[in-house]
């Protein structure tokens, strides 16, 4: 027996020859070499998928290594998809890593969780006549359905795209590394289970599971729909569009500035830090949730808890100099639209960049997360 054959033995029990020669064949995209990547790429060439491509733009981040289990801190700064597959030629030598994709993929695994790349891979896979393996994951939760697998694709059900700011990602909301584990392990066997000519668990289903809890559950989805613009009997998309203007939304996690403010409104840290120094009499509104409140706050801040109380409320009608503060400077602004509405004679502004703008011009020890 051959190295590979040696390797992938213990696979050969649990399914017939052929099934492992539809394993083996198999050219599987996986777009995104995150969290969920990670273990789908790692368990597929393990498995003997011999050709992956690995779809990334991102660099290697410190605070991703706790969920990104393929990479490592010598790593960081470099490109995801490239140390991937140096890292992973070494190991596994019947496997080639493509970084440079072509249209002759058998099967693709979503592991992005930006709103226009749904589109996007959905549209490509549905011209393509491919199936689609769609994971995400969220603080405790993750998900998982197979789209364009003798079942509706993504449109069907979201034939138009959601409000991109009304969408969280990990680096906003934080997730678990053991549920993007969880979820990409599941990837994997769907795609395991395509390849080898075998019934995807979740097609036409979506697999729910909540870390808090330790709850799973599998729930049917609508049907394939016949007027979808996709995949319908007539359908209207015929090649793809540009996908960052149809969604609203860019294609990548980094935290996008809001600027909903006129300028008169905003203040930036430095100058509140000045205003600070003076000792004018001024409040401090800090609207971000406890748990980020005392992981590090100015002293003067008034936290989530502190801001319904009546006291506070006379003071801001009666101080007339109201400062809203947040992690980044996005809620900032939403927060102090609100408050001009509700406190019309009170000179609300926001801190733009947050704690962060706090952190790179006034105190460089200041904690950041």
């Amino acid at each position: 027996l051959d190295q590979d054959s040696l390797r992938l033995r213990n696979l050969a029990i649990l399914w017939v020859f052929l099934a492992q020669e539809g394993v083996s064949s198999a050219k599987v995209v996986v777009v995104g070499a995150g969290g969920l990547g990670c273990p789908v790429a790692m368990y597929l060439a393990g498995a003997g998928v011999h050709t992956l491509g690995i779809v990334d733009y991102d660099e290697v981040a410190i605070d991703n290594l706790h969920r990104q289990i393929a990479h490592k801190e010598s790593m960081v700064g470099k490109s995801k998809a490239e140390q991937f597959s140096k890292r992973f030629c070494t190991g596994y030598s019947e496997v080639g890593f493509d970084v440079v994709i072509h249209v002759d993929y058998s099967c693709c695994s979503r592991c992005y969780p930006f709103l226009n790349f749904r589109y996007l891979l959905n549209d490509a896979c549905v011209l393509l006549g491919r199936p689609l393996v769609s994971g995400s994951a969220l603080r405790w939760e993750g998900q998982l359905t197979v789209y364009n697998y003798r079942g509706p694709c993504y449109r069907c059900l979201f034939p138009v795209p959601a409000n991109s700011s009304h969408i969280s990602n990990c680096n906003e909301a934080g997730v678990l590394g053991p549920v993007v584990g969880l979820i990409g392990s599941l990837q994997a066997l769907e795609v395991l289970k395509i390849s080898a000519g075998l019934k995807p668990n979740f097609s036409s289903k979506l697999y729910l599971f909540d870390g808090s809890t330790g709850i799973s559950r599998t729930v049917a989805i609508r049907p394939r729909k016949k007027e979808c613009n996709s995949c319908g009997d007539c359908p209207t998309i015929t090649e793809l569009i540009d996908y960052e203007l149809f969604c609203g939304s860019g294609a990548c996690d980094k935290v996008h500035s809001l600027s909903v403010l006129p300028p008169i409104d905003r203040v930036s840290a430095s100058e509140y830090s000045q205003i600070r120094s003076s000792q004018q009499a001024t409040i401090l509104l800090d609207i971000r949730p406890s748990h980020e409140f005392s992981i590090a706050n100015l002293s003067e801040a008034k936290s989530e808890l502190a801001i319904g109380s009546t006291w506070l409320f006379w003071q801001i009608v009666l101080l007339l100099s109201v400062f809203v503060i947040c992690h980044r400077g996005n809620d900032s602004q939403l927060a102090v639209e609100i408050l001009k509405k509700k406190l019309p004679f009170t000179r609300v502004r926001d801190i733009s960049g947050g704690y962060e703008a706090w952190a790179t011009e006034v105190d460089k020890d200041f904690p950041t997360y």
